[in-house]
């Protein structure tokens, strides 16, 4: 066994490590906010002052997030990887398609990742370069994703409330 090799080793299960970690704690923070704070603070305040409260959060948590990532310089969640099968041309089929869908449709990507993550993923996703500090196109896209992000949430959360009342005013009639 080669230094070289043992090195290599090493640094793939260094890499995996800080991407577990990251993966972990990012996914743990979502989960916290997008199923216990964001539905209590609704609850509590309503779809107006709730939802304003939880997109000033929402906003002012992305952008510490952003500016850690861009101070640690560490793709700790791989987003820099997935970002390079944009310019993919190796012999594979599924990696070229993959490269073209990424390539051509920005608008797309930028409705997915807001729906399905949050701000901080989808402006690190699509913002040109790597831990370079924000565009104004940037700036731009992280707003855009906080009011979209934010408004798809507050309304999937407002639903769900509302589910829960009516179902529970259901139970009740029938109990009581």
């Amino acid at each position: 066994m080669t230094n070289s090799f043992l090195e290599r080793v090493l640094s793939y299960r260094k890499r995996a490590a800080e991407l577990a970690v990251g993966l972990l704690t990012k996914k743990l923070y979502d989960w916290f906010t997008s199923y216990v704070l964001y539905p209590y603070v609704i609850y509590l305040c309503g779809i107006l002052w709730g939802g304003t409260i939880m997109t000033l959060v929402s906003l002012v948590t992305s952008l510490l997030i952003i500016e850690f990532y861009d101070w640690s310089q560490r793709d700790w969640l791989g987003i820099e990887a997935i970002k390079e099968l944009k310019e993919y041309s190796g012999d594979k089929r599924v990696g070229r398609f993959t490269g073209w869908f990424l390539k051509k449709s920005e608008p797309v990507a930028f409705l997915f990742l807001c729906f399905w993550y949050d701000p901080f993923i989808t402006t690190a996703y699509l913002r040109k370069g790597k831990f370079n500090g924000m565009t104004r196109r940037d700036w731009g896209i992280f707003y855009s994703s906080v009011l979209v992000s934010s408004s798809y949430w507050i309304l999937a959360c407002y639903m769900g409330i509302t589910l829960v009342e009516w179902a529970w005013q259901g139970v009740k009639g029938l109990v009581f």
